[in-house]
Protein backbone atom coordinates (compact mmCIF):
# COMPACT_ATOMS: atom_id res chain seq x y z
CA UNK A 1 0.00 0.00 0.00
CA UNK A 2 0.96 3.72 -0.38
CA UNK A 3 2.15 5.70 2.05
CA UNK A 4 -0.55 8.44 1.56
CA UNK A 5 -3.16 9.39 -0.95
CA UNK A 6 -1.16 11.94 -3.34
CA UNK A 7 -1.03 14.14 -6.65
CA UNK A 8 -0.71 12.11 -9.56
CA UNK A 9 1.90 14.02 -12.15
CA UNK A 10 0.61 13.85 -15.01
CA UNK A 11 4.07 14.25 -17.18
CA UNK A 12 5.97 10.91 -16.92
CA UNK A 13 2.80 9.20 -17.38
CA UNK A 14 2.12 10.71 -20.87
CA UNK A 15 5.51 11.94 -21.87
CA UNK A 16 5.77 9.88 -25.17
CA UNK A 17 2.20 8.54 -25.49
CA UNK A 18 0.94 9.09 -29.08
CA UNK A 19 -2.25 11.02 -29.75
CA UNK A 20 -1.72 13.64 -27.33
CA UNK A 21 -2.61 16.81 -27.84
CA UNK A 22 -1.56 19.68 -24.53
CA UNK A 23 -1.28 23.03 -24.23
CA UNK A 24 1.48 22.98 -21.87
CA UNK A 25 -0.17 21.68 -18.38
CA UNK A 26 -3.30 23.91 -18.93
CA UNK A 27 -5.53 21.65 -21.31
CA UNK A 28 -4.63 17.92 -22.33
CA UNK A 29 -5.88 15.36 -24.51
CA UNK A 30 -5.59 12.21 -25.10
CA UNK A 31 -7.20 8.54 -25.93
CA UNK A 32 -5.13 6.24 -24.59
CA UNK A 33 -7.23 3.16 -23.40
CA UNK A 34 -6.45 3.12 -20.13
CA UNK A 35 -2.58 4.14 -18.19
CA UNK A 36 -1.61 1.16 -16.00
CA UNK A 37 -0.42 2.82 -12.85
CA UNK A 38 -4.18 3.82 -12.51
CA UNK A 39 -5.10 0.53 -11.26
CA UNK A 40 -2.14 0.61 -8.92
CA UNK A 41 -3.09 3.02 -5.76
CA UNK A 42 -6.08 5.87 -5.33
CA UNK A 43 -4.73 9.12 -6.14
CA UNK A 44 -5.50 12.61 -6.72
CA UNK A 45 -5.27 15.34 -9.84
CA UNK A 46 -5.24 19.17 -9.31
CA UNK A 47 -7.00 18.88 -12.42
CA UNK A 48 -10.31 18.45 -13.80
CA UNK A 49 -10.59 14.96 -15.53
CA UNK A 50 -13.52 13.97 -17.96
CA UNK A 51 -13.60 10.09 -19.39
CA UNK A 52 -16.10 9.73 -22.13
CA UNK A 53 -16.51 5.77 -22.09
CA UNK A 54 -16.98 4.39 -25.96
CA UNK A 55 -16.09 1.33 -25.11
CA UNK A 56 -15.72 -1.38 -22.05
CA UNK A 57 -16.35 -1.27 -18.81
CA UNK A 58 -14.45 0.16 -15.91
CA UNK A 59 -15.72 0.43 -12.31
CA UNK A 60 -14.48 1.71 -9.27
CA UNK A 61 -14.54 5.00 -6.49
CA UNK A 62 -14.46 8.37 -6.35
CA UNK A 63 -14.36 9.69 -2.89
CA UNK A 64 -14.86 6.56 -1.28
CA UNK A 65 -18.35 6.54 -3.48
CA UNK A 66 -19.06 3.78 -5.90
CA UNK A 67 -19.27 4.47 -9.92
CA UNK A 68 -19.93 2.17 -13.31
CA UNK A 69 -18.59 3.49 -16.19
CA UNK A 70 -20.17 1.79 -19.63
CA UNK A 71 -20.72 3.61 -23.47
CA UNK A 72 -21.59 5.53 -23.15
CA UNK A 73 -20.80 7.82 -20.23
CA UNK A 74 -19.30 10.34 -18.91
CA UNK A 75 -17.63 11.01 -15.35
CA UNK A 76 -16.23 14.12 -14.15
CA UNK A 77 -13.12 14.03 -11.20
CA UNK A 78 -12.59 17.40 -9.37
CA UNK A 79 -9.60 18.59 -8.32
CA UNK A 80 -8.56 17.13 -4.76
CA UNK A 81 -11.41 14.08 -5.38
CA UNK A 82 -9.56 10.67 -4.42
CA UNK A 83 -9.93 8.37 -7.48
CA UNK A 84 -9.61 4.88 -7.24
CA UNK A 85 -10.16 2.73 -10.12
CA UNK A 86 -11.18 -1.52 -9.30
CA UNK A 87 -11.35 -2.41 -12.56
CA UNK A 88 -11.49 -1.92 -16.14
CA UNK A 89 -11.63 -4.56 -18.66
CA UNK A 90 -9.31 -5.34 -21.78
CA UNK A 91 -11.46 -3.64 -24.42
CA UNK A 92 -12.20 -0.52 -22.24
CA UNK A 93 -11.92 2.52 -24.43
CA UNK A 94 -12.37 6.31 -24.09
CA UNK A 95 -11.41 10.06 -24.49
CA UNK A 96 -9.60 11.86 -21.58
CA UNK A 97 -9.88 15.55 -20.66
CA UNK A 98 -7.45 17.31 -18.42
CA UNK A 99 -8.20 21.04 -17.51
CA UNK A 100 -6.34 22.63 -14.90
CA UNK A 101 -7.79 24.52 -12.04
CA UNK A 102 -5.72 27.67 -13.23
CA UNK A 103 -7.22 26.87 -16.40
CA UNK A 104 -10.96 26.65 -14.97
CA UNK A 105 -10.19 29.73 -12.69
CA UNK A 106 -9.09 32.06 -15.64
CA UNK A 107 -12.39 31.38 -17.84
CA UNK A 108 -14.07 33.60 -15.47
CA UNK A 109 -17.37 31.51 -15.49
CA UNK A 110 -20.13 33.18 -13.66
CA UNK A 111 -22.12 31.04 -10.99
CA UNK A 112 -19.82 27.59 -10.98
CA UNK A 113 -21.55 26.72 -7.27
CA UNK A 114 -25.14 24.74 -8.85
CA UNK A 115 -22.47 22.70 -11.83
CA UNK A 116 -20.09 21.77 -9.03
CA UNK A 117 -22.81 20.27 -6.61
CA UNK A 118 -24.11 18.68 -9.20
CA UNK A 119 -20.54 16.79 -10.42
CA UNK A 120 -19.87 16.62 -6.86
CA UNK A 121 -23.00 14.35 -6.16
CA UNK A 122 -23.21 12.63 -9.63
CA UNK A 123 -19.57 12.31 -11.02
CA UNK A 124 -20.77 10.08 -13.66
CA UNK A 125 -23.70 9.82 -15.90
CA UNK A 126 -25.16 8.18 -19.07
CA UNK A 127 -25.13 10.02 -22.61
CA UNK A 128 -27.77 9.87 -24.92
CA UNK A 129 -26.82 10.09 -28.43
CA UNK A 130 -27.25 13.57 -28.72
CA UNK A 131 -25.33 14.45 -25.85
CA UNK A 132 -22.69 11.85 -26.74
CA UNK A 133 -22.45 13.86 -30.19
CA UNK A 134 -22.12 17.13 -27.98
CA UNK A 135 -19.30 16.35 -26.02
CA UNK A 136 -17.16 14.34 -28.84
CA UNK A 137 -17.74 17.78 -31.33
CA UNK A 138 -16.04 19.91 -28.20
CA UNK A 139 -13.48 17.09 -27.89
CA UNK A 140 -12.90 17.76 -31.57
CA UNK A 141 -12.84 20.93 -32.39
CA UNK A 142 -10.81 21.52 -28.86
CA UNK A 143 -8.01 18.53 -30.69
CA UNK A 144 -8.36 20.45 -33.70
CA UNK A 145 -7.45 24.19 -32.01
CA UNK A 146 -4.26 23.11 -29.89
CA UNK A 147 -2.84 21.15 -32.92
CA UNK A 148 -2.34 24.03 -34.55
CA UNK A 149 0.57 24.73 -32.72
CA UNK A 150 1.40 27.71 -34.97
CA UNK A 151 -1.68 29.90 -34.09
CA UNK A 152 -0.40 32.26 -30.90
CA UNK A 153 -3.85 32.46 -29.83
CA UNK A 154 -4.73 28.71 -28.98
CA UNK A 155 -5.21 29.40 -25.80
CA UNK A 156 -7.84 32.11 -26.16
CA UNK A 157 -9.53 29.57 -28.72
CA UNK A 158 -9.22 26.85 -26.01
CA UNK A 159 -10.95 29.01 -23.60
CA UNK A 160 -13.21 30.60 -25.49
CA UNK A 161 -14.68 26.85 -26.90
CA UNK A 162 -14.70 25.58 -23.48
CA UNK A 163 -16.78 28.80 -22.01
CA UNK A 164 -19.00 27.99 -24.93
CA UNK A 165 -19.89 24.36 -24.34
CA UNK A 166 -19.77 25.30 -20.58
CA UNK A 167 -22.69 27.73 -21.08
CA UNK A 168 -24.12 25.93 -24.05
CA UNK A 169 -24.36 22.07 -22.69
CA UNK A 170 -23.04 22.26 -19.22
CA UNK A 171 -26.15 23.42 -17.47
CA UNK A 172 -28.26 21.33 -20.11
CA UNK A 173 -25.75 17.90 -18.93
CA UNK A 174 -27.01 18.48 -15.34
CA UNK A 175 -30.57 20.06 -15.93
CA UNK A 176 -29.46 23.17 -13.83
CA UNK A 177 -31.01 26.52 -14.96
CA UNK A 178 -28.80 29.00 -16.54
CA UNK A 179 -27.98 32.44 -14.36
CA UNK A 180 -27.27 35.19 -16.51
CA UNK A 181 -24.86 37.28 -13.34
CA UNK A 182 -23.54 35.36 -10.90
CA UNK A 183 -25.14 35.25 -7.44
CA UNK A 184 -23.33 36.43 -4.22
CA UNK A 185 -23.98 33.92 -2.13
CA UNK A 186 -23.37 31.10 -5.04
CA UNK A 187 -19.67 33.03 -4.92
CA UNK A 188 -19.38 32.58 -0.71
CA UNK A 189 -19.97 29.08 -1.27
CA UNK A 190 -17.33 28.52 -3.78
CA UNK A 191 -14.86 30.17 -2.73
CA UNK A 192 -15.58 28.54 0.81
CA UNK A 193 -15.31 25.24 -0.60
CA UNK A 194 -12.13 26.02 -2.44
CA UNK A 195 -10.53 27.29 0.91
CA UNK A 196 -12.06 24.14 2.98
CA UNK A 197 -10.07 22.10 0.05
CA UNK A 198 -7.05 23.85 0.35
CA UNK A 199 -6.82 23.67 4.31
CA UNK A 200 -9.01 21.60 5.82
CA UNK A 201 -6.13 19.26 7.28
CA UNK A 202 -4.99 21.95 9.38
CA UNK A 203 -8.27 23.97 10.14
CA UNK A 204 -11.70 22.93 11.21
CA UNK A 205 -13.02 25.75 13.47
CA UNK A 206 -15.45 28.04 11.13
CA UNK A 207 -13.46 31.40 12.38
CA UNK A 208 -10.94 31.09 10.09
CA UNK A 209 -13.29 30.07 7.12
CA UNK A 210 -14.41 33.06 8.49
CA UNK A 211 -11.93 35.80 8.53
CA UNK A 212 -10.59 34.32 4.45
CA UNK A 213 -13.66 35.69 3.31
CA UNK A 214 -13.61 38.92 5.44
CA UNK A 215 -17.39 37.47 6.59
CA UNK A 216 -18.48 37.01 10.09
CA UNK A 217 -18.84 33.51 11.12
CA UNK A 218 -22.57 33.37 12.09
CA UNK A 219 -23.39 35.60 8.49
CA UNK A 220 -20.65 32.64 6.76
CA UNK A 221 -22.55 29.80 8.19
CA UNK A 222 -25.91 31.34 7.40
CA UNK A 223 -25.04 32.12 3.36
CA UNK A 224 -23.53 28.31 2.93
CA UNK A 225 -26.61 26.89 4.72
CA UNK A 226 -29.08 28.63 2.57
CA UNK A 227 -27.34 28.50 -0.54
CA UNK A 228 -25.94 24.63 -0.47
CA UNK A 229 -28.43 22.40 1.74
CA UNK A 230 -26.22 21.66 4.20
CA UNK A 231 -23.95 23.55 7.39
CA UNK A 232 -20.45 24.99 7.04
CA UNK A 233 -19.01 22.63 9.53
CA UNK A 234 -20.52 19.80 7.99
CA UNK A 235 -18.62 20.33 4.56
CA UNK A 236 -15.07 20.59 6.75
CA UNK A 237 -16.01 17.32 8.45
CA UNK A 238 -16.92 15.75 5.08
CA UNK A 239 -13.35 16.80 3.82
CA UNK A 240 -11.55 15.39 7.15
CA UNK A 241 -13.29 12.17 7.25
CA UNK A 242 -13.16 10.94 3.26
CA UNK A 243 -9.21 11.71 3.94
CA UNK A 244 -9.57 9.59 7.04
CA UNK A 245 -11.04 6.89 5.73
CA UNK A 246 -8.75 7.10 2.35
CA UNK A 247 -5.94 7.30 4.20
CA UNK A 248 -6.95 4.36 6.61
CA UNK A 249 -8.21 1.96 3.61
CA UNK A 250 -5.12 2.87 1.31
CA UNK A 251 -1.96 3.41 2.73
CA UNK A 252 0.02 1.84 5.66
CA UNK A 253 0.36 5.00 7.76
CA UNK A 254 -0.61 3.96 11.51
CA UNK A 255 -3.81 5.37 12.85
CA UNK A 256 -1.48 8.18 14.67
CA UNK A 257 0.60 8.88 11.80
CA UNK A 258 -3.06 9.81 10.08
CA UNK A 259 -4.05 11.67 13.44
CA UNK A 260 -1.22 13.89 12.96
CA UNK A 261 -1.12 14.51 9.29
CA UNK A 262 -4.93 15.83 10.39
CA UNK A 263 -3.22 17.90 12.69
CA UNK A 264 -5.49 16.37 15.43
CA UNK A 265 -4.37 17.43 19.45
CA UNK A 266 -3.92 13.20 19.64
CA UNK A 267 -5.10 10.08 18.41
CA UNK A 268 -7.69 9.59 21.28
CA UNK A 269 -8.76 12.95 19.95
CA UNK A 270 -8.93 11.82 16.77
CA UNK A 271 -10.67 8.70 17.21
CA UNK A 272 -13.70 10.48 18.82
CA UNK A 273 -14.05 12.49 16.08
CA UNK A 274 -13.94 9.68 13.51
CA UNK A 275 -16.44 7.21 15.69
CA UNK A 276 -18.89 10.53 16.15
CA UNK A 277 -18.91 10.67 12.43
CA UNK A 278 -18.92 7.19 11.11
CA UNK A 279 -20.35 5.55 14.25
CA UNK A 280 -16.92 2.94 14.08
CA UNK A 281 -13.34 3.87 15.50
CA UNK A 282 -10.73 4.48 12.60
CA UNK A 283 -8.74 0.68 13.42
CA UNK A 284 -13.23 -0.92 13.33
CA UNK A 285 -13.09 0.89 10.31
CA UNK A 286 -9.45 -0.55 9.03
CA UNK A 287 -10.36 -3.86 9.84
CA UNK A 288 -13.92 -4.79 8.84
Amino acid sequence: MKNIIGLLDWNPELAGMENVAAIGEDFILFDKPVIDTFLDYPFKTDAVTVIITLGGKAKGKIDLREYTLEPYGMMIVLPGQILEYEYVSPDFSGKFILMSKDFIDRLGLSDTFPLHMSVYNAPSLSLDEEKLRVILMYYSMMEEAIRAKDNPYRLEIAKNLTRAYFYGAGYYFHNLPAKEDADSNSRIVNEFLNLVQKNFRQHRRLDFYAGQLHLTPKYMSSVISEASGRQAGEWIDEYVILEAKAMLKSSNLTIQQISDKLNFPNQSFFGKYFKRHTGVSPKEYRNR
